[in-house]
């Protein structure tokens, strides 16, 4: 089969996206030393402070807290995160606003040039190109979200400064293993010897800690190293053993847009930022600005309206069980509206029971990708857990219409299960997750 011919100068990024998708390897051995080496005929590497990003929910969610806080301090930042929504674009982010497609299509052409018949798959050829778009901005810090486990992750090419790894719990076990110490095996591998790693899981994953320590690593854990207390109208984060001989600040926060779930992530969030004062000085008024402003799109994103529409991600067990939480903590008057579809590697009987108590009735379809759960699979599941009446659809578009024509004034709509569920629908409604930022603060300091 001859090779596949990349896009000319003239090309469409849609083309480009198209090209990296064919040339995904079917099976590819799992190391680092393809991206490795590409990036190395490249001289990638990311700009400013580094900090990545693991763990198996609220990671995009931490992201967006140290990207806000660190633009609302005044500095300039790169952030680079999977999937995305509605455009590639929305993966390689700098100050906050999506990578242009002409920056996005230099940057693969690039790639394509260096690596020279090099196999990559589709999130390694991403990466090097989101690097590429990185290294041509004069940044401060450079924030990664790794795509799935962290060892063996494209991402874990960067060296970092710091690592973040939030809440740890079983996805993807078919590459990352079927216990929660596996998986926390993997997520450590983004650890670097003498430098920080923060969890900001409230339950502490297995041989996490064994792993870091064992690295050399500065570990510290949520409910040990920090902590925080949620309020009425605020939260509060104290860190009286973060840093070593240092007093921390006790600071009174803002809840997140996202609700107080959210308080988890920002909690591992701002811990990296107090860890990191001595070489990123942030003042108390940008953490504060940061924390209230960060966008989260797509978790549980409120749409104000009548009907009342929610759009969340969630697509685990873990994530759909913080969706329940926040719906039982914002009733409606009326009913609840599910619009659900999942991939067909995910626990669909799992995620339904989690929030089964929550929906009073499901609109199912298969999501467009070639992963997708059949709507016959997901109707079964919902009949297991729950005695709620089921549409199945067509296709996820059809399920939000049918569902926005039975639900009432009272009632409310939630999109779920998927960032393809919700990115369809954003689509859809003409939502764009990432509007042009507003400017930057000066750097306001410590």
């Amino acid at each position: 089969m001859p090779a596949a011919r990349a896009p000319d100068r003239d090309g469409r990024l849609a083309d480009w996206l198209v090209h990296i998708q064919r040339l995904h390897p079917r099976s590819i051995d799992l190391t680092l030393d393809r991206a490795r080496r590409v990036a190395a005929r490249l001289g990638l590497e990311a700009p400013g402070v580094r900090i990545a990003v693991a763990g198996t929910n609220g990671k995009g969610s931490s992201v967006a807290f140290l990207e806000s806080v660190y633009r609302a301090a005044g500095y300039r930042t790169a952030a680079y995160t999977s999937p995305h929504l509605v455009r590639y674009n929305e993966r390689v982010r700098v100050n906050g606003a999506p990578a242009p497609d002409r920056e996005l299509k230099e940057a693969f052409r690039r790639v394509e040039s260096a690596r020279a018949g090099v196999p990559l798959t589709y999130f390694e050829f991403g990466t090097l190109a989101a690097l590429e778009v990185f290294r041509r901005h004069d940044l401060d810090v450079s924030i990664l979200e790794v795509g799935m486990g962290g060892r063996l992750d494209a991402v874990n090419i960067v060296d970092n400064d710091a690592a973040l790894i939030t809440e740890i719990g079983l996805d993807h076990q078919r590459w990352l293993g079927d216990t929660l110490k596996d998986i926390a095996r993997e997520k450590a591998g983004i650890a670097r010897a003498g430098r920080p790693v923060i969890a900001s899981g409230r339950r502490a994953a297995p041989g996490l800690r064994g792993v870091c320590e064992r690295r050399g690593c500065e570990f510290r854990q949520l409910e040990e190293g920090f902590d925080y207390e949620i309020h009425d109208a605020h939260w509060r984060f104290a860190a009286p053993g973060l840093v070593a001989g240092r007093a921390c600040r006790d600071l009174d926060l803002p809840l997140p847009r996202a609700g107080r779930h959210q308080v988890q992530n920002a909690a591992g969030a701002v811990a990296v930022v107090e860890r990191l004062r001595a070489r990123l000085p942030v003042a108390a008024t940008a953490l504060e600005r940061g924390i209230r402003d960060a966008p989260l799109p797509g978790r549980c994103q409120v749409l104000e309206g009548r009907p009342r529409m929610i759009l969340d991600v969630s697509h685990n067990a873990g994530g759909i069980e913080a969706l329940a939480s926040f719906l039982a903590a914002t009733p409606c008057a009326g009913a609840t509206h599910g619009v659900f579809s999942m991939l067909d590697d995910k626990d669909v009987d799992a995620a339904v029971r989690g929030i089964a108590r929550r929906v009073d009735c499901w609109y199912v379809a298969p999501l467009d990708s070639e992963r997708a759960a059949a709507a016959p699979r997901i109707r079964a599941a919902i009949g297991r857990a729950a005695a709620a009446p089921v549409a199945e659809c067509e296709d996820l578009g059809a399920a939000f219409e049918r569902a926005a024509a039975r639900a009432g004034e009272r009632d409310r709509i939630v999109v779920f299960g998927s960032f393809l569920a919700v990115g369809d629908i954003m689509g859809c409604l003409g939502i764009d997750p990432y509007p042009r930022p507003s400017r930057c603060l000066p750097p306001n300091g410590s």
